[in-house]
């Protein structure tokens, strides 16, 4: 049996970048950029989710538990939140309240809290992806609970959510990018922050 070592690939930066690129395309929706259409709900089933879990299946592989927890969840996040907009036209079961939208988007912020704490050996900039997720799902469940309020003008607090969202997407979208492009030239071109 042979004991030769077997270099894998790092699946982070795809699971960053069917994150951050669905959630930025989302988040403009919000913000009221771009209308929510199957664009949207193409790029949650396909790179927002199936590339995810797929990630998380990679991570498994390579030992990651953070990875393989984060991103297995995630992507099963996009799908969820697809198959709650899609269900209610093909099964005659109300599309969701307001308030039961607040409770899923509280547990995916605790959930996101608690993973937070999982990134604090690792770099300050997925340390912000996940402290930014974990704010945006904060607001997701004020714009329920409030049912959108107008915060000032037009501006409504799906419009603030909306811009913190392409903030964070953005953010993953960065990290995804650095560390490819810090790997395939072993060296440090953009900057994640490692932790000393």
């Amino acid at each position: 049996m042979s004991n030769i070592a077997v270099k894998l690939a790092n699946p982070a930066p795809l699971g960053l970048l069917g994150f951050g690129l669905t959630t930025v395309l989302l988040n403009l929706a919000n913000a009221g950029a771009i209308p929510v259409d199957t664009v949207i709900l193409a790029m949650g089933i396909a790179y927002g989710g199936i590339a995810q879990i797929i990630v998380g299946a990679m991570e498994y592989r390579n030992g990651n538990t953070f990875g393989t927890v984060a991103f297995t969840s995630y992507g099963l996040f996009w799908w969820s939140l697809v198959l709650l907009l899609i269900l209610p036209k093909f099964t005659g079961f109300a599309g969701p309240s307001t308030s039961s939208l607040a409770a899923y988007f509280i547990m995916w912020g605790i959930f996101t809290f608690a993973m937070f704490f999982g990134t604090l050996k690792a770099n300050r900039a997925l340390q912000f992806v996940f402290l930014s997720l974990t704010i945006l799902f904060a607001m997701l469940t004020i714009r329920e609970l409030t049912n959108n309020a107008v915060l000032f003008g037009s501006v409504t607090v799906n419009t603030i959510t909306g811009i913190e969202g392409v903030i964070c997407g953005a953010s993953a979208i960065y990290l995804g990018v650095a560390e490819i492009i810090n790997e395939s030239n072993k060296k440090t071109i953009l900057p994640i922050g490692p932790v000393q």
